[in-house]
Order: structure tokens, then C-alpha cells, then sequence
């Protein structure tokens, strides 16, 4: 996660330890909430939580934690491997894992079965949903932005992720 991505608005130990028990007691290995739980106000999940939002001219997205839109990457082919690397995923960092994590947190609207990971060239994990490695966008500096949506950069185009997996145009 880059430096920006430290703590979630709003977070508090409990809510993570809540939420990660409220995963734990739904079976599937996944560590998170089960899709279509309630939200809870004002605590999400941490970084690598992914559920969806409301992004203000967009419409209903894939977002992490932070509220922060998520973007696929049309090279990528929805086929689970990342084609974004070096300068590309300096600009369009991955939503990667931190250590010792094998899965994200799935929150409200997003679908459990959808959602997965995969291994990046440099080691880490990066979330996938519906085979699309995710990603977010340097341009985006705070929550429900989309300022990375239907841009050409880095040999493709990039647009944000709807609850079904399939970008939004």
C-alpha cells in the first residue's frame, strides 16, 4: 500500500476485529464481512477491504477502505494476471494484501465469489475481483473521486469496477 494508504478514515481497532470475526464466523476462509451485510457507520474495513460505493456521477463502484474508487486495467483481460508494472504501478498502485493476509475484507454490495488474488512479478498479492487484478490511481487524492476513469495511460485504458465485474463506460 503506498504512504498515503496508512489508516482508514474513521477506523477503529474494534471495528477491524468485528469485522474480521464477523468473516471468520461465515466460513469460506475469507477474512471480512459476507456480501450484502449492513454497513457499519463510521468504521470501514481496513485498505484492502473492497466493497462499493457511491461515486457522484459515476454511479455504484468498487471502492476499498478508504472509500477510494477501484480501477481495472483493460491490457490485464480480466484473466487474474497484472500487466501493470514498474512506472505503470507506480502511478496505478495495486490494491495489494499486506503480509500474513491471504484475502480482503468483502464488504456491503460486493460479492464474495468474485473476489480473489493473485501473485504480482515482484511477490506481492494483489486483489482481483471477477479475474481483473484491482488497482487504484495516484490522481485520486481523497474519498468518491474518479478522476482515473476511461484514461489512456500505460498502454491502455483504465476504468472503475461495478459490483458484477465489469467496467464501467
Amino acid at each position: 500500500m503506498s504512504a498515503l494508504r496508512r489508516t482508514p478514515r474513521a477506523a477503529t481497532g474494534a471495528a477491524v476485529v468485528a469485522l474480521a470475526i464477523g468473516g471468520a464466523a461465515c466460513g469460506g476462509g475469507r477474512v471480512g464481512v459476507p456480501s450484502g451485510a449492513a454497513p457499519t457507520t463510521g468504521a470501514e474495513g481496513p485498505g484492502y477491504m473492497v466493497h462499493t460505493f457511491d461515486v457522484k456521477g459515476l454511479g455504484t463502484v468498487l471502492a476499498d477502505g478508504y472509500d477510494e474508487t477501484l480501477y481495472l486495467f483493460v491490457p490485464d483481460g480480466g484473466r487474474g494476471a497484472s500487466t501493470c508494472t514498474g512506472t505503470c504501478a507506480a502511478k496505478w498502485p495495486p490494491l495489494s494484501l499486506p503480509a500474513g493476509v491471504t484475502m480482503p475484507f468483502v464488504g456491503p454490495g460486493a460479492r464474495a465469489d468474485l473476489v480473489g488474488t493473485t501473485r504480482r512479478t515482484d511477490g506481492r498479492t494483489q486483489v482481483t475481483y471477477n479475474g481483473w487484478p484491482l488497482y487504484h490511481w495516484i490522481g485520486d487524492t481523497t474519498a468518491g473521486q474518479d478522476t482515473g476513469e476511461g484514461i489512456s495511460d500505460s498502454g491502455g485504458v483504465w476504468y472503475a469496477i461495478d459490483a458484477a465485474g465489469q467496467p464501467v463506460r
